[in-house]
């Protein structure tokens, strides 16, 4: 499994090189080419040739592929302005790196060339690929919208916060899978459960993400863990703990949720301490393993032979697995 990934993994990496960047003005196109060399995991346009190799070859649906990851990376590049963030994946985000009038058109650009992109397949799907495509990339908005104003309320549910990170993470994952498996020939019914399939998995690997913030091992994960905690970022975790904190853990998770000065390395102790008392960990692992389980389900039901999933289930398997 690993050697069939590295071989997918480098040719997208090669196509990505040719996708129409390099061309004039270059004021326009580099800093999109220059977002897209960082680098990143390239999940979604790996799972899009996933979904197209349980039909066929994999590779006809490069061109999907390469539109799912350049409207991925259009979104960092949007979220990075709206965060003010100085970084991404270490190197200077591209507003720091330009300016940020050059961000926003140079990611509009990445945004128009992803459906370019999109739209080089046979005449008889592209109509449903715009559709699913289109649609994801407003829930993808809808998402972000959510997660900015959860910074204002003082109350999450679970079901909300599950919502959000679907929409904003999630959906994009289920949105590769389907189009990859309708290029590969899938009936209407396998691509809307591998829809689902790539949506739970989704959401698994977000809550995934959340506990290796908190949890994760520093020089593995590649940063300073407790991130979340520092900017009282409304996670799973956070949402269960002021759900379930009662007499001095209640205490604790206000006053450091509601102080403005701090030392960041205290705050995070703290904070884990009082999740461990909570059995917060537990919680947000039963939660993971439950959405993981219900992916797997719906990729058993796909009519396809086990011989021609095993690369999905592998692939999940590692998705979950992982420390970093």
């Amino acid at each position: 499994m690993k050697e069939q990934l590295g071989v997918l993994l480098a040719t997208v990496e090669k196509e990505l090189l040719n996708v129409g960047f390099d061309q004039a003005p270059t004021s326009l196109y580099k800093p999109a080419e220059y977002l897209l060399n960082i680098g990143g995991k390239r999940l979604r346009p790996i799972v899009t040739l996933l979904g197209c190799g349980v039909f066929t070859n994999p590779l006809k649906a490069m061109p999907q592929a390469l539109a799912v990851e350049v409207f991925h990376n259009f979104t960092l590049m949007h979220d990075d302005i709206m965060d003010d963030a100085p970084l991404r994946r270490g190197q200077e985000t591209v507003h720091e790196k330009w300016n940020l009038n050059t961000a926003i058109l140079s990611g509009d650009a990445m945004l128009v060339k992803s459906y370019q992109l999109l739209a080089q397949c046979e005449a008889t799907i592209l109509p449903e690929l715009l559709s699913v495509f289109s649609e994801t990339a407003l829930q993808v908005c809808e998402g972000q919208q959510h997660d900015m104003d959860f910074e204002t309320r003082s109350e999450v549910t679970e079901a909300e916060y599950i919502g959000m990170i679907q929409q904003k993470t999630s959906v994009l994952l289920g949105c590769a899978i389907k189009m990859g498996a309708l290029v590969g020939g899938a009936s209407a019914d396998d691509a809307a459960k591998l829809y689902q399939f790539g949506l739970l998995l989704g959401t698994s690997f977000q809550i995934k993400d959340d506990l290796l913030d908190c949890f994760g091992d520093p020089e593995k994960v590649g940063k300073q863990v407790g991130g979340d905690i520092v900017s009282n970022k409304k996670t799973l975790l956070l949402i269960q703990a002021l759900k379930t904190a009662k007499g001095d853990d209640a205490a604790t998770l206000n006053a450091w949720i509601n102080k403005k000065q701090f030392d960041p390395k205290e705050k995070v102790d703290a904070v884990k301490a009082t999740y461990r008392n909570l059995e917060i960990e537990d919680f947000a692992n039963t939660k993971m393993n439950f959405y993981f389980k219900r992916a797997l389900k719906n990729l058993d039901d796909v009519s396809a032979t086990p011989e021609q999933k095993k690369t999905l289930y592998a692939f999940a398997d590692w998705l979950m697995k992982r420390d970093s």
